[in-house]
């Protein structure tokens, strides 16, 4: 049996256990309902007469009556039904990789409870998503780790063998194949040094031993070196403990946004910033480059993603021939001396 056979179709029920689609049809018959009966009320208790057949003088009354029931009853309705295109307007434009967007109107009787239920739907998948990609995202970082071991282990050493070889060969060569020993030995060289570079890529251990600042530095150090393109840091001394996860998302995160300049900004400089500003940690890239629409690839979503593991709001503006930035606000741990004055500044 396949599963559209065993898809089961739930309706939405409200508060009490009734289904959403008969509190919404008993909304609208009460409301109906109201105007009708008020519309009759009036008219009775008014002097005005109607005549059978109708006669021409009476016709006014009856249309502006009319007109003014259909007017209350469509201002009523536009009043009760009006949530709905709030919500309506989230649906369109929600989206998991930003968080935390609600629908408003939990007062509203039934369709408070309609509201309620979206947004518990919304606070689930985004749940589902966290899960997914935290999952996904450490079976990433696992794999960049094996893949960094092996080249630094098996290849790297293998290449150093190599590297070894060619210098004892190249010192009892005949003079004619040095040249084109030592070329072949510088060959070796650069292939060893671009291993470790790609190993450091991949698994970054001088943020697991020198922490996140010197981390940070080494960066853009070495987006400098590849890329020719000069990096002015900015980087707090007075930033605490973060955490490993958020640490490794921050450098993840700085890593991509290097990475996008060198391959796409065509920049002739960036700025790298990591402050305290009250009770977060602000991650700022700024380049100089070309700017222009943004267009959210994997690269962007990924960032995305990692921001969402750890609760940060995450930034990208761009400017036609202003440069892009990138912020990225990373709240502190509970405990840290930040984090506390701003939480004892906003208590009443």
């Amino acid at each position: 049996m396949n599963a559209a056979a065993t898809r089961q179709t739930v309706p939405v029920q409200d508060a009490r256990g009734r289904p959403m689609a008969s509190a919404l049809f008993r909304r609208i018959a009460l409301i109906n309902g109201l105007v009708f009966t008020t519309g009759l009320t009036v008219l009775a208790l008014s002097p005005a007469t109607v005549s059978s057949p109708v006669l021409l003088t009476e016709l006014p009354i009856l249309a502006g009556s009319l007109a003014l029931m259909l007017a209350a009853n469509a201002y009523l309705l536009r009043r009760s039904l009006g949530p709905l295109s709030g919500l309506t307007a989230l649906m369109e434009r929600v989206d998991l990789l930003r968080p935390r967007a609600r629908a408003a109107g939990g007062n509203q009787g039934d369709l408070g409870a309609l509201i309620a239920t979206f947004n518990s739907m919304l606070d689930r998948l985004e749940a589902e998503r966290s899960a997914s990609a935290a999952h996904a995202l450490a079976v990433q970082e696992a794999e960049r780790q094996r893949i960094a071991r092996e080249l630094h282990d098996e290849i790297g050493q293998s290449l150093t063998v190599v590297l070894l070889g060619l210098k004892r060969t190249l010192d009892r060569a005949p003079a004619e194949l040095r040249e084109e020993l030592s070329t072949a030995q510088e060959t070796v060289r650069s292939s060893l040094d671009e291993v470790r570079r790609i190993a450091r890529r991949l698994r970054p251990g001088v943020l697991e031993d020198l922490g996140l600042l010197a981390a940070m530095n080494a960066l853009a150090g070495e987006f400098t070196d590849a890329s020719g393109v000069p990096v002015t840091r900015r980087l707090d001394p007075r930033l605490p403990d973060l955490g490993g996860e958020a640490e490794l998302v921050i450098y993840r995160i700085a890593q991509e946004s290097l990475t996008n300049i060198a391959r796409h900004a065509r920049a002739t400089r960036a700025e790298l910033c990591l402050t305290v500003q009250g009770g977060s940690a602000l991650l700022r890239i700024v380049d100089n480059g070309r700017g222009g629409p943004i267009e959210e690839g994997t690269g962007i979503r990924g960032m995305r993603e990692r921001a969402m593991l750890i609760g940060a709001d995450l930034g990208v503006e761009a400017g036609p021939g202003t440069g892009t930035e990138v912020r990225l606000t990373v709240p502190l741990p509970p405990g840290t001396p930040a984090a506390d004055r701003t939480h004892a500044k906003g208590t009443p």
